[in-house]
């Protein structure tokens, strides 16, 4: 059974560093994925990298933090990031988050 995380928000912002407080009962794992939505852009992915207490991850973003603002929500994945293996993506060239940078659709 996948336990139901809820969202936290982004309480700072250094760089690709970003520290996230969340919910006492819903602190991310170490190694997981939270996610950003911006609108008119692709989502940025982070990476908890550490618990600093009081709630508080630190998590490092897997693209750039440009425009991003304290009071944002960020919504925990459930697991680590993942990336498709396979048939389908030999050949292909993927990003760090899965996603495809040589011009042809998702696989």
């Amino acid at each position: 059974m996948v336990e139901k995380l809820a969202a936290g928000k982004v309480t700072e912002i250094r760089g690709p560093v970003v520290d996230v407080r969340f919910p006492k009962a819903s602190l991310p794992r170490v190694n997981d994925a939270l996610r950003i939505e911006r609108e008119g852009d692709e989502d940025l992915v982070l990476e908890v990298a550490d618990h600093l207490g009081n709630d508080i991850v630190r998590a490092i973003a897997m693209d750039s933090t440009d425009g991003l603002a304290r009071g944002v929500a960020v919504l925990p994945m459930g697991g680590p990031i993942t990336v498709p293996v396979g048939p389908q993506t030999l050949g292909r060239m993927l990003n760090i988050v899965g996603r495809p940078i040589d011009g042809l659709p998702a696989p």
